[in-house]
């Protein structure tokens, strides 16, 4: 086999640098090495400016979140954007991890059993950086019923549910709002209540039918105003056989989602199996090189500065 260094920076805090997707997918045909200091590979993500001091490796960005591969920083990006560059982007959502097969296998037998279900749920940790309309249409469907809020955000259940999968399966309806509505990103948000058979009121991803069946759920973004949301809601609560018809479509439009580990597979491993100049696409020649110098200094002056208020609000409440 051949041997690999990798490393990975600037990901979430609980991020393990073995027990994740790509370095399960590079076991398979590699030695990997996990080397901090001088990697081949540098895997990196949005959460921190720490790659920036690696230079010599290949770099290859990821992020689930609604941030644009900046390809003037790195060689290649695995990420939710539908974009073609070559062959240096795969589009990898983070919803891939999910078990699709069972998705189009959906156990809904028990019709009765379904609709018997709590109405409808709401499960977000907080709303500092999302839309609006995710709070608002919260607020506007609790009108019509209780919207049972399970989370951290807007909590009215007492306390935050412990396992999320768990408590929206005992909803009709779950309210499956993304932070953002931008081409081609999705998140777990909708895969989760379609997990457990819970129908997703989704807004957010303006291309969804590229992943998903638009009949199989509550698709927000079609509708002329939140008010029309609600009244579709309300039809599907009431009339059963209608909210039965819906939720027995299959989840999943009709493109070949089982292939996308196999997508990712291949992109990596044709990076890797070049020699690393040819893998190389990042250039130090041009007007490039300033732009990127003049970036990495802001970027720098910027995160120190943040550290150093943190360090003062620290002394401060110590005093």
């Amino acid at each position: 086999m051949k041997q690999i260094k990798i490393y990975f920076e600037d990901f979430w805090p609980e991020f393990n640098h073995v027990e994740n997707f790509i370095t399960k997918i590079l076991q398979d045909y590699y030695e990997v090495i996990i080397e901090p200091k001088d990697p081949d590979y540098l895997f990196f993500s949005v959460y921190g400016f720490k790659n920036l001091k690696y230079k010599e490796c290949i770099r290859i960005f990821y992020s689930y979140e609604n941030v644009w591969a900046d390809f003037n920083f790195c060689d290649y990006a695995i990420s939710y954007q539908l974009i073609e560059i070559g062959d240096r982007h795969v589009r990898y959502p983070c919803y891939n991890d999910f078990d699709f097969e069972h998705l189009d296998k959906k156990q809904l037998t028990d019709k009765q059993k379904l609709l018997d279900r709590k109405f409808c749920n709401f499960v977000y940790s907080n709303n500092s950086c999302a839309n609006p309309i995710r709070e608002r249409f919260f607020y506007e469907l609790s009108k019509y019923k209780k919207v049972d809020s399970g989370g951290r955000f807007l909590n009215n259940i007492g306390k935050p549910v412990a396992n999320k999968l768990n408590f929206i399966k005992d909803y009709k309806f779950t309210i499956a709002f993304e932070n953002s509505s931008l081409p081609g990103y999705v998140t777990e948000k909708i895969v989760e209540p379609m997990v457990v058979n819970s129908m997703p009121i989704y807004w957010g991803n303006p291309n969804i039918e590229l992943d998903f069946n638009k009949d199989s759920f509550i698709y927000v973004n079609e509708f002329p105003s939140i008010e029309k949301v609600i009244e579709e809601v309300i039809r599907l609560d009431k009339d059963d056989n209608a909210y039965l018809k819906k939720i027995s479509e299959p989840w999943l439009s009709e493109n070949d989602y089982y292939n996308n580990k196999k997508k990712l597979t291949l992109f990596l491993t044709k990076i890797i199996n070049q020699d690393k100049e040819s893998a190389k696409k990042l250039t130090n020649y041009g007007y490039i090189k300033p732009y990127r110098e003049r970036i990495e200094s802001l970027e720098w002056s910027w995160w120190t500065l943040r550290k150093i208020m943190k360090i003062r609000h620290f002394f401060k409440e110590k005093l």
